[in-house]
């Protein structure tokens, strides 16, 4: 690959998703971009990167970026933040009446937010006169497209669900398995990049932002979660990956109870541990 070519997108990559990828990884960008490459009618991906720095087409353009996001999901992945929402839905719902507000940052291809909206189901019962409101939010048009559509291979249902769960919230359509429109209805879907300001987005009780942070660099971090803290209303929550913390990157939010849970840090003490009863 010509060095100009690579720089200048390894540079357009971070300017626009904040994802950073030094030098040494030209052989993930070569792989990713293969098939964007034989779509756009390039003989190699060495012509569409020419083409990218010298004559950029949008839609090419926007292609290779979303070609080069980590679109690794699953249903009801990491088992251990979804039996913690569910202690914080009864926790949060107590004390309220209306709606519980929930965003799913970087939702990929919407696996995140619809094993959300099936667990709601389980506890709603218990909630009387509350609702969840779920907004579920990524940056690629491809996987939002297939996210509101619901359906899935075999494979992919396989992954991280059970089966009294696929039995109950899917039904077949050819070969592949579509959610049913009652967990379809709960989620609200919207483009956004977590590098723009998310105040028209709403407010949020809980914030999932998982397993994407660990794509950029400190200060991206940062100020990603400096715009999510002030989305988060004074009470709420922000669940990360396992292998991600807020720990010397940033003071709005503070650890909580369990391990990839964290408080807005003017949340007081006592709400934490409410979590732990």
């Amino acid at each position: 690959m010509s060095t100009p070519d690579l720089k200048h997108f390894r540079d357009l990559l971070q300017s626009r998703t904040g994802i950073v990828l030094d030098a040494s990884k030209g052989y993930l960008i070569n792989t990713r971009l293969a098939s964007v490459a034989g779509t756009s009618g390039y003989e190699t991906v060495d012509a569409l990167l020419a083409d990218i720095r010298k004559a950029p087409v949008e839609r090419i353009v926007e292609a290779a970026i979303d070609a080069m996001t980590t679109n690794e999901t699953l249903f009801f992945r990491d088992q251990k933040p979804f039996d913690l929402l569910r202690r914080t839905f009864v926790d949060l719902g107590r004390n309220r009446r209306g709606p519980i507000r929930l965003w799913s940052a970087a939702c990929s291809t919407g696996q995140e937010p619809y094993s959300i909206a099936m667990l709601w189901q389980e506890v709603a019962h218990l909630l009387p006169g509350v609702s969840l409101e779920i907004m579920a939010t990524d940056l690629s048009r491809e996987c939002l497209a297939k996210a509101q559509a619901g359906i899935y291979s075999g494979f992919e249902v396989q992954r991280g669900l059970p089966v009294q769960k696929l039995m109950k919230h899917f039904e077949r359509v050819g070969e592949s398995w579509q959610i049913k429109g009652d967990v379809r209805s709960a989620v609200t879907w919207r483009r956004f990049n977590l590098l723009d300001n998310p105040s028209h987005l709403g407010r949020f009780d809980i914030v999932f932002c998982r397993n994407v942070l660990i794509y950029f660099d400190t200060s991206t971090r940062k100020a990603i979660l400096e715009r999510i803290a002030g989305q988060v209303v004074d009470d709420g929550y922000l669940v990360l990956g396992a292998s991600e913390t807020v720990m010397g990157v940033t003071n709005a939010f503070q650890a909580g109870p369990d391990a990839g849970l964290y408080l807005k840090t003017s949340a007081t003490r006592p709400a934490a541990a409410r979590l732990t009863a």
